[in-house]
C-alpha cells in the first residue's frame, strides 16, 4: 500500500491546507483526499506540482508500506 505523507511535509513547511490549495490550483477536497491517504491514484502533474510548492521530492510524499494479509 502506498502512504500519501503530505501532512508530515505541509507540517515541516508549515503551510496549511488552504495555503497549499491556493499555491498548488488544486481543489481543498481532493487536497483533503490525499492527506487522509483515501486516494487511488494520483497524477504526476498534481504530484509536480505538490512537490513545487512545498519544496520536496516524490519520495518525501510518497512511501511504500506492505499490507497486513492476516
Amino acid at each position: 500500500m502506498i502512504i500519501v505523507n503530505l501532512d508530515i511535509m505541509m507540517a515541516k513547511r508549515k503551510m496549511s491546507l488552504n495555503e497549499l490549495s491556493d499555491k498548488t490550483g488544486i481543489t481543498l477536497a481532493n487536497l483533503s483526499i490525499l492527506k487522509n491517504n483515501k486516494a487511488k491514484a494520483i497524477r504526476f502533474s498534481t504530484l509536480a506540482v505538490i512537490c513545487e510548492s512545498l519544496n520536496c521530492q516524490p519520495s518525501d510524499l510518497l512511501e511504500y508500506k506492505e499490507e497486513n494479509h492476516g
